[in-house]
């Protein structure tokens, strides 16, 4: 749906489940009206302004990448079928362009990836070993009742090296 945005040693790669429907119709990632992602790129530093998701082309550049662990299809998590995940291209993606953190959007995207659930915040995995991962909880506006910014501020922080 999305093209991978990613490039040689970026300072994080964000992997998502899946493109949402908005997104994929935009073609553009974390597009929904009611997503938090590009507010808490700026909300936590990472971005020195508030970006639109059409500007997503532009992250590389900044040292952030995105992707996503389903890349044909779109839509809720519930709606996109277990077969349409491919953790080990992810994998590849990670030892090709060898970036200094992974971070998960989304409990959901690391308990796929990872082969296991793991809370918000750091986490260890025996597929990325030596690389620092970060679970995050979903900015999606379907996601606000369990939402907190705590684990996105901490990233941001140990990216900025404050951690």
């Amino acid at each position: 749906m999305l093209p991978d945005l990613l490039a040689q040693g970026l300072e994080v790669i964000f992997c998502g489940t899946a493109a949402s429907r908005k997104s994929a119709m935009s073609g553009h990632y974390y597009a929904g009206p009611g997503n938090r992602f590009w507010p808490l790129l700026y909300e936590t530093r990472l971005t020195a302004r508030l970006f639109n998701p059409s500007e997503d082309h532009s992250l590389p550049a900044l040292g952030l990448g995105l992707t996503d662990l389903a890349k044909d299809v779109s839509g809720m998590d519930r709606d996109i079928p277990s077969t349409a995940y491919a953790p080990a291209r992810l994998v590849a993606l990670i030892a090709e362009t060898r970036p200094k953190r992974l971070a998960f959007t989304s409990l959901t995207a690391a308990k796929i990836a990872l082969g296991a659930r793991h809370p918000a915040g750091r986490a260890i995995s025996d597929a990325f070993p030596n690389l620092p991962i970060w679970v995050l909880p979903s900015p999606s506006g379907a996601a606000r009742a369990t939402f907190s910014a705590a684990p996105w501020h901490d990233l941001a922080a140990a990216i900025r090296g404050e951690a």
